[in-house]
């Protein structure tokens, strides 16, 4: 099926006429309503009713008119952003990064650079599921990815190769919380009592934080007796619901600090049931925009990482897809 196509049909709609619609896209009338055929014979469906006058379309030529319409705009919407793609400045990078880093990390580390123009944040990416920070880093679909790292997050594997580094912005503490009881103390915590399923506010299965709750449940089969009510793609939403008691739920210190700090979560299990984090900054090694070099200088000497050369405070951890300690 081709665009044209589309455009042929959307024509004859507006005209309700082959020879008018036919003048209108530059074709002769034959060859206009061969294009016509061909775009029914690729649906399958006859879009036309070409007994009535003027022309009126058949039930099926009623439901793809919609269609058309909306997937030529997609095109053109998508042709627009790679013109603007292939002019964009490159010394402009693309950083990508998951709801929760973005909210706490972009102020402090990253709010200058955009500031001064050579840093734009992809804001769909806050929304992304969590292998497309992989797939997108090594396309080259955006230039910077900040992630949460754990040894179970296996989707960052394709990153612990020597095409890509990295830089450890900080350590964080995963940790389990609830909203307290009048007496201060957690509604819901781990373990629980004679086995009773504590309610669990949960990660669903594209989050880039779900292996890691799956990876400590799973290391404490025999003590975490927990009972999934909500699975929630963003953490920001995950703290909303313990936050009104609907259950306990896994969360970077840092993204509940305040919460924490001010009473309304309590932590809802002790060291077992926690996890070191890292939260890292990943590049590709043969990315050669000019600003690269700056901003990834820049975010290392905030963290006092050695500013003795780009690959200087490479690190490298191997990745295990199964199960480690953390």
């Amino acid at each position: 099926m081709e665009f044209n196509w589309l455009r042929d049909f959307i024509a004859l709609t507006a005209t309700q006429s082959f020879s008018r619609a036919a003048e209108e896209r530059h074709v002769s009338q034959p060859a206009f309503s061969r294009r016509i055929r061909a775009l029914e014979a690729a649906v399958g469906a006859t879009l036309i009713n070409r007994e009535t006058l003027p022309l009126s379309l058949t039930p099926a030529g009623a439901i793809f008119h919609d269609q058309a319409k909306a997937m030529l705009r997609t095109v053109e919407e998508t042709i627009e952003r790679c013109q603007a793609a292939e002019v964009e400045d490159e010394n402009l990078l693309r950083l990508a990064a998951s709801q929760s880093l973005y909210t706490t990390y972009h102020n402090s580390h990253f709010q200058s650079h955009v500031d001064a123009g050579h840093l734009s944040v992809d804001l769909g990416a806050t929304a992304w599921p969590a292998e497309k920070f992989a797939a997108a880093l090594q396309s080259g679909g955006v230039d910077l990815v900040m992630v949460y790292w754990h040894p179970a997050l296996g989707f960052l594997a394709p990153l612990d190769q020597g095409a890509f580094e990295y830089v450890t912005i900080t350590h964080d503490r995963f940790i389990p919380v609830s909203r307290p009881d009048p007496q201060g103390q957690p509604m819901f915590r781990l373990p629980g009592k004679d086995k009773t399923r504590v309610p669990l506010i949960s990660y669903g299965s594209a989050s880039v934080l779900r292996p890691i709750v799956d990876d400590l449940l799973e290391r404490h089969e025999g003590t975490a007796h927990t009972l999934l009510v909500s699975s929630n793609a963003l953490s920001s939403s995950v703290k909303a619901l313990i936050s009104e008691g609907f259950g306990l739920g896994w969360l970077p210190r840092r993204f509940c600090d305040r919460e924490l700090d001010g009473g309304t979560l309590v932590p809802a299990g002790d060291a077992r049931f926690e996890a070191d984090i890292e939260i890292r900054l990943y590049r590709r090694r043969d990315n050669r925009k000019p600003m690269l070099d700056k901003v990834w200088r820049a975010v290392a000497a905030r963290d006092g990482m050695p500013l003795d050369g780009v690959t200087a405070y490479h690190k490298v951890t191997r990745l295990n897809p199964g199960k480690t300690a953390s």
